[in-house]
């Protein structure tokens, strides 16, 4: 446990690192003065200066940084001037591009070496397994321990490989104790579990919904091109889910599910379940991670990129800087907010965990 702890720490550490490598790779592109590229925050434990740059590791091993001159706030137009803003537009941006990136090349790597996809009973394929993908609370499955992503590999000792084998076999012994062969991640093991007599129209008898996958894989000169196509889809998903989650009563769609914010606890609890199912689904919760984290470092938030970017366009646009000192005092406001709200979705994430 304490390895998949340290694996996904650091699988979300090398986000942030890779995030700020962005920025960092861009304005050498653009030959941008960077004062520092660090890896955690201080104080230091080493640093080497190559050229103009401090390349720093540091003690605290909760992300990176990177300082270049001009990009926290423009002090004159004549500094407005002399980086360009659509120079510092790229700059900001190269950070949110890397989490794309990093999302296409971890899928890439995943189609190649195969991935699961869905199936219908009817269709002709090998080796399918019937996976188990959402458990509802306080259903007969939850209080059984099962969990999202578990295989049912037999029932009472039944090979089945479909998912109308498994509904049929449930509903012809509603209130009888079963036992069910699962496979979470390498682990193989029994459960009993006793499907209930009666049930509401939104959930069966045990509080699951099935799916019928399969590994398939592909060749890299596919792996590529379709990898950016679900990149793209799924970026798509999330900014619809994210609309609909803060404005979906305002606009009459609510979310036909309970979602709640979650905090880097909360997500690396939840990585640790993908890790434990097997690496392959640690790296596709990882590419979710990545894309959701791109989606969220544009929204026009003062002290994340997104707000750095609203800045730069109304400086654009204006043709002249924002003041210095009312775009502190926002970004000030802003992190005081931010600050407050991850210490209670803190709070809440390690009261879920116990």
């Amino acid at each position: 446990m304490l390895l998949t702890i340290l694996i996904v720490f650091f699988s979300l550490i090398g986000l942030m690192v890779l995030h700020e490598f962005g920025h960092f790779l861009i304005a050498k592109q653009f030959k941008a003065r960077v004062e520092e590229f660090g890896i955690g925050y201080p104080p230091r434990i080493f640093s080497k200066k190559i050229g103009e740059t401090v390349y720093s590791l540091n003690l605290l091993p909760f992300g990176a940084f990177v300082r270049i001159p001009g990009m926290e706030t423009v002090e004159n137009e004549e500094m407005a001037k002399r980086e360009k803003v659509w120079k510092r537009i790229l700059v900001t941006l190269g950070g949110v591009i890397s989490f794309w990136v990093i999302a296409i090349i971890i899928l890439s790597i995943l189609l190649v070496i195969g991935v699961p996809e869905a199936f219908d009973d009817k269709a002709n394929v090998n080796n399918s397994q019937i996976q188990i993908l959402t458990v509802n609370s306080n259903s007969p499955a939850e209080k059984t321990g099962l969990k999202a992503g578990d295989v049912i590999l037999k029932i009472k000792n039944q090979n089945i490989g479909k998912v109308t084998e498994v509904q049929e076999f449930i509903s012809a012994h509603k209130g009888e104790e079963i036992i069910l062969t699962i496979k979470r991640g390498e682990k193989i093991f029994e459960t009993k579990i006793i499907p209930r007599v009666s049930e509401s129209k939104e959930e069966g008898p045990l509080g699951i919904a099935l799916g019928r996958i399969a590994f398939v894989k592909y060749p890299i000169w596919q792996a590529i091109p379709k990898a950016i196509i679900l990149c793209f889809n799924l970026t798509k998903t999330i900014v619809l889910f994210l609309i609909q989650f803060l404005f979906g009563s305002l606009i009459g769609k609510p979310l036909p599910f309970k979602a709640e914010l979650m905090g880097p606890i909360g997500i690396g609890a939840l990585m640790v379940q993908f890790y434990q199912l097997g690496i392959n689904y640690f790296l596709q919760i990882l590419v979710l991670i990545s894309l959701g984290l791109a989606v969220s470092n544009l929204l026009p938030i003062p002290a994340v990129d997104g707000g750095k970017l609203l800045f730069l366009i109304i400086e654009a646009i204006r043709k002249k800087p924002v003041s210095q000192k009312i775009e502190q005092n926002i970004t000030a406001v802003s992190f005081v907010f931010i600050l407050i709200l991850s210490i209670f979705i803190a709070i809440k994430d390690v009261i879920k965990l116990f």
